[in-house]
């Protein structure tokens, strides 16, 4: 004990308690010397005694614990000590924005460099898989910045993430390429009615394989450009193919897309080929292929953008959405399992691609003097270019005097509208 008040080296021991008669006293130490001693001998300290550091990574339910201890950057140094340096301001401020980035009220007008960084911070942080909020964000980003967050939008066999984040989809504008093939949208999804929006007017490559469209589905597609010179009025490749619902009908709606130099109609459900073949020739100056094309075969549509890890988070997202959960009943997990296991199933095979291309065989059409659209040379197809010169000087023929003999049929067929056309023009 005097060892022990004379050291100078000693820690505080706080309280002491002696036992008395069997009871307990806390000792008095009352000596100005042991006292003077023990303050000289207290160590300093850099932080508080109830300081403690918690790492908060990947936790889900923090965000009502807004205070984070992610000002620190901590490494370990050779020695194997605990090392830590403080973040950059805009490092601070940046995480903190991409944490709230669904309260930006606008982002027109802010540097795209800044943007860019903003909204991969907020992808880290998984802010576009959140429902509501994730949305609100990337409308942010879309209206000011177009085709920088998305150019190229490739939804191949994901019909899962197209019904779950259908508004997510139809919220990118200034797209240029859309593949939606193998999804069995139909004539009534809403997506196909959002195609022919003003927002995706600058859409030049559209991949529409096996979706189980019809001649309504062609003419609901093709109605703003046929009346009203808008919607897919740029579109310079279209693939209907397996698609056998559509028929000789169908393809005439097509004439409509006078920019159109790539066309693929294997699969669909024609009639009169030799009769469906002089139309396109003489209308819009697409010659059949003898060669498969090399624009059809699915490796030039990709997902490029800001948002190409995005859409690999959304399908990671549903996936996950869809297994059975612990208090789900054993009923409406078994229904959700085979719900889910057939549409996947039914998005990733085109199982009419084979029979079609059989029967039918390869009906692709190119424009010879395109040239954004590379098709076969000119001289395996020198004897068909003189052939389609030929008949469309007959066809010019044979059309003057019909013309000249009856105007007023000719500008009712332009007039005439159904009623399904008025539908779709009013809702514009």
């Amino acid at each position: 004990m005097a060892y022990y008040l004379k050291s100078e080296n000693h820690l505080d021991p706080g309280p002491i308690y002696v036992r008395e008669n069997g009871q307990l006293h806390m000792v008095n130490l009352a000596l100005d010397g042991v006292r003077s001693s023990l303050q000289k001998s207290k160590p300093f300290r850099l932080f508080p005694k109830g300081f403690s550091v918690e790492l908060c990574m990947n936790r889900e339910d923090d965000t009502a614990q807004k205070e984070k201890t992610d000002h620190f950057i901590f490494t370990y140094t050779r020695e194997g000590n605990l090392r830590y340096s403080a973040k950059s301001l805009f490092s601070l401020v940046l995480g903190f924005i991409s944490d709230n980035v669904d309260h930006i009220d606008s982002l027109i007008g802010f540097p795209e460099q800044i943007a860019e960084k903003l909204f991969s911070a907020a992808e880290a942080r998984q802010k576009f898989t959140q429902p509501g909020a994730g949305l609100r964000a990337l409308q942010k980003f879309t209206e000011a910045y177009g085709s920088l967050v998305l150019c190229s939008l490739c939804l191949r066999n994901r019909y899962l993430v197209i019904s779950q984040k259908l508004e997510e989809i139809k919220s990118f504008r200034e797209l240029t390429r859309l593949d939606l093939s193998c999804c069995k949208l139909g004539d009534e999804h809403e997506l196909l009615e959002h195609l022919t929006n003003e927002a995706l007017s600058s859409v030049t490559q559209l991949h529409l394989k096996d979706n189980c469209l019809s001649d309504a589905g062609v003419r609901k597609m093709t109605a703003p450009v046929r009346v009203m010179k808008r919607g897919l009025e740029n579109l310079t490749l279209l693939d209907l193919s397996c698609n056998p619902e559509i028929t000789d009908a169908g393809i005439g709606y097509l004439l409509s897309f006078r920019k159109l130099n790539c066309l693929d109609i294997s699969g669909t459900g024609l009639k009169d080929i030799k009769a469906v073949k002089h139309k396109l020739q003489t209308h819009i100056g697409l010659v059949h292929s003898k060669v498969p094309l090399k624009e059809f075969d699915h490796s030039n549509c990709k997902t490029e953008g800001w948002a190409d890890q995005i859409v690999l988070q959304w399908e990671r997202v549903t996936v996950e959405s869809m297994q059975p959960r612990k208090n789900m009943d054993l009923r409406k997990t078994t229904l959700n399992f085979y719900q889910t296991r057939a549409l996947m199933e039914a998005s990733r095979k085109c199982p009419l691609a084979d029979t079609h291309m059989n029967s039918s065989g390869k009906l692709q059409f190119y424009r010879e003097k395109a040239s954004d659209c590379h098709g076969p040379s000119l001289k395996h197809e020198a004897s068909l270019s003189q052939e389609t010169k030929k008949s469309k000087k007959r066809a010019f023929e044979e059309s003057e005097p019909e013309q000249n003999n009856s105007p007023q049929s000719s500008k009712q067929k332009y007039v005439c509208l159904t009623v399904e056309d008025w539908d779709l023009l009013n809702s514009y």
